[in-house]
């Protein structure tokens, strides 16, 4: 295995939380009273001011550039915009155990990245004698949560909030360049390292990868979530990376093109993270921007975690 140069301080992290943020303070703004009859300072609590789902909702989208866009999947999948927050759950996904756990932390509305009712628009109508949904939906409706997808939004700002976030958690945030900004010019390392840092810093027990683990790695193209592979195999054309960083692939496409590039002699390998576990920080970004936003407020930010195992 190769010496380990790698300028990231590989495990400095792992003793520190493995689940993120999972609680807030609740407590209100102290705030200091001065009267020309009292002659020192009195503090009190006061509590968040009401506000509601859709001024939550209009908050966000109205710092993104050209929004509020015509046509989104960023549309309430339960509850409505009048219902008066009593608290906020950000997630990548509202399953069902986030659903339970945000009951149990009396937060009301959940924002979550991905789709609630398992496609990309949200369409209920083909499920509408399903169990597992039914089931779900009437867990919403019984205790009055509101739902809103905030994916497209996200993205959209400026820079994306979900590159942000993963960023942050990696600890890249000064590599970040905002004239290509999904890619990423870092100190020379291994392959092995790497892969190495990806999977401690963001929790992740297994990766799938091509390559050859003793390779030199420093020009990374960063693509979280799922960007396809059309524009995943045009983007390493272009940027001539080292290393494809990604959420997840179609195996018959990426995979295969950059088995075909290394067959052709060229330096070029694939991490495949995951699709959650390479935009769960976006959620967290999301709680940590309403935080700022609303304080007072007790938001929390629930690992919806991977649905999948590996042996």
């Amino acid at each position: 295995m190769s010496t380990n140069n790698y300028p990231f301080q590989l495990g400095q992290d792992q003793s520190r939380r493995k689940f993120i943020y999972n609680f807030t303070k609740a407590a209100g703004v102290a705030t200091l009273l001065t009267s020309p009859v009292i002659s020192h300072a009195d503090s009190f609590f006061v509590p968040p001011a009401p506000v509601t789902v859709g001024e939550v909702m209009d908050m966000f989208i109205n710092q993104v550039p050209g929004a509020p866009f015509n046509s989104t999947v960023d549309t309430l999948k339960a509850g409505n915009r009048d219902i008066q927050v009593t608290g906020i759950v950000t997630t990548m996904f509202a399953t069902i155990e986030v659903i339970r756990k945000s009951i149990a932390l009396g937060a009301n509305f959940i924002i979550a990245h991905e789709p609630t009712f398992y496609n990309h628009q949200d369409q209920t109508a083909w499920l509408a004698n399903d169990e597992v949904y039914r089931y779900k939906a009437d867990l919403l409706q019984q205790h009055n949560i509101a739902v809103w997808r905030n994916h497209d939004y996200i993205h959209s700002i400026n820079p994306d909030g979900v590159r942000m976030g993963l960023l942050k958690q990696l600890g890249w945030q000064s590599y970040y360049n905002p004239v290509a900004t999904n890619v990423l010019m870092l100190p020379t390392t291994s392959l092995s390292s790497l892969i190495d840092h990806l999977k401690q810093k963001l929790f992740i027990d297994k990766v799938r990868y091509i390559g050859d683990l003793k390779q030199n790695c420093q020009k990374i193209l960063l693509m979280p979530g799922a960007a396809g592979g059309t524009r995943q195999i045009q983007a390493m054309g272009k940027e001539k990376p080292d290393v494809l960083i990604c959420g997840e692939i179609q195996e018959w496409e990426t995979a295969e093109y950059v088995r075909d590039a290394q067959a052709k002699g060229q330096k070029l390998s694939l991490i495949v993270l995951g699709h959650i576990a390479s935009e769960e920080p976006g959620s967290e970004f999301m709680a940590n921007w309403l935080k700022e936003k609303l304080p007072g407020m007790k938001i929390t930010h629930l690992l919806s975690n991977n649905s999948l195992s590996f042996l």
